[in-house]
């Protein structure tokens, strides 16, 4: 479980360096949706499940909707691609904090808090996340409403930023 912790971690780690060094949204899509599937990867290695399952299909079915159409208004005749000198120079920049970053805190790191939920208790009859989705809808149900309504408005105000004009997605015709 360890060597496969390690593996999602690792291109956890590249795959925001890839967003993050890469200008062209079309190049970005891509690795967004690899960080997506990695991270949840990652919760679902530490026991959480339904989680990592809910914030998959959230992130896929809403957000990327948005960064698409984002993406398809900013059109590029010629986009830089990850192979391009300075996007490789960005790479190379990041893997470097990242490793700087990652030696500061060296000692501070242990293999015994990659322990998955489930196992920290010998005898449990629920799940950590299925408790938590419990007290997400007990206790905060008015903010899961406000922050629905708010991604909403988020929505809307990307939409209006990126129309354009009033020609809407058609500018480029």
């Amino acid at each position: 479980m360890t060597y496969i912790m390690f593996i999602l971690l690792l291109g956890l780690i590249m795959g925001v360096i890839a967003v993050a060094s890469n200008p062209s949204p079309y190049y970005a899509a891509f690795g967004l949706v690899v960080v997506a599937a990695l991270g949840c990867g990652i919760l679902a290695g530490h026991g959480g499940h339904f989680l990592a399952l809910v914030l998959f299909l959230i992130y896929l079915g809403g957000m990327l909707v948005v960064f698409a159409y984002s993406a398809a208004l900013a059109a590029e005749p010629y986009p830089e691609s990850w192979g391009s000198r300075p996007v490789m120079v960005y790479i190379l920049a990041y893997t470097v904090v990242v490793i700087l970053v990652s030696g500061f805190f060296w000692n501070q790191w242990h293999e015994t808090a990659w322990m998955p939920l489930g196992e920290s208790w010998s005898w449990t009859v629920l799940r950590g996340d299925s408790e938590g989705v419990a007290w997400m809808y007990e206790g905060g149900g008015t903010m899961l409403m406000l922050s629905a309504w708010i991604l909403l408005i988020a929505l809307f105000v990307v939409l209006e930023l990126t129309r354009g004009l009033n020609r809407g997605s058609l500018r480029a015709i």
